[in-house]
């Protein structure tokens, strides 16, 4: 239940400052978690991206203070954070479909979108395995890029050529933990090392770089049919129906995507709450 309640809070912090400034580095950590980390998991259990509900509740909230008589355009512009009437302008009309002027001498209907709640799913019977995994220390060596994320986009450089790079690694495969292994760390600035590699004992190349995983209990979670969209339905139902249920909690460690010939999983690292 706490990662819902995490969520919920952050929630509650967007709520409180839609006409003022939003921080996301704030919101995650009402959330418990890193910005890069949080924003991955709001987009994958909400369906939407952080900036983007925020601008919708803020359209939303804007389209209720211009039905007020008194009201200027600018000051609900400046109110809910644009720089211009014009700006202000094209993002409400894309949104609602028609101008802020006309909401004030219109009946046409408009989009609302509400303040989001996160609660716990009820799935009926679609059952959803999983095993825990007791895992000593570990390295892994691949190849390591910095992505810098100056907004919500993360799409490494690697995946134009997934299969070179992961083909590449497997040769330094020579531990049962078969990969190859994807996973980032958000660093202090923000941005994030994103890693393809393999477990292994071998030196690491001057070429290639290296990360050390700790020991760790991980959930592990099969994500099964077309990819990647099996793997972003997988990873949202692990937020939003095994951990609310769960008695375990994030742990301090990557998640971990690992893909072997036969199937793909999710590794979670999780302690007991």
């Amino acid at each position: 239940m706490d990662v819902l309640n995490q969520f919920n809070r952050a929630i509650d912090y967007i709520e409180d400052n839609l006409d003022g400034q939003i921080d996301i580095e704030e919101a995650a950590k009402k959330a418990y978690s890193s910005p890069h980390h949080f924003k991955r998991m709001f987009s994958l259990v909400t369906g939407v991206t952080f900036s983007e509900y925020v601008r919708r509740r803020r359209l939303t909230l804007a389209a209720f203070a211009l039905r007020a008589d008194d009201v200027r355009v600018l000051d609900v512009a400046i109110m809910y954070g644009y720089d211009s009437p014009d700006a202000f302008t094209r993002a409400f009309h894309a949104l609602h479909g028609i101008t802020p002027r006309e909401m004030k001498t219109t009946e046409k209907p408009i989009k609302a979108y509400s303040k989001l709640s996160f609660d716990i799913k009820i799935k009926g019977v679609e059952e959803m395995n999983y095993r825990l995994v007791e895992k000593d220390a570990f390295r892994v060596v691949g190849e390591k890029e910095t992505v810098k994320m100056k907004d919500e986009t993360f799409d490494p450089q690697l995946w134009g050529r997934l299969e070179e790079v992961e083909e590449r690694v497997r040769s330094y495969d020579n531990t049962s933990f078969e990969g190859p292994i994807h996973l980032s760390v958000t660093k202090e600035d923000g941005d994030v090392d994103y890693y393809i590699g393999s477990a292994t004992t071998h030196k690491t190349p001057d070429n290639l770089a290296e990360i050390h995983i700790p020991a760790n209990t991980w959930a592990v979670f099969h994500a099964e049919g077309p990819m990647p969209e099996s793997l972003l339905d997988t990873w949202s139902r692990v937020y939003t129906e095994w951990f609310p249920t769960s008695t375990f909690e994030l742990a301090k460690a990557p998640e971990m995507v690992r893909s072997t010939q036969t199937h793909t999983e999710i590794w979670i690292p999780v302690k007991q709450a």
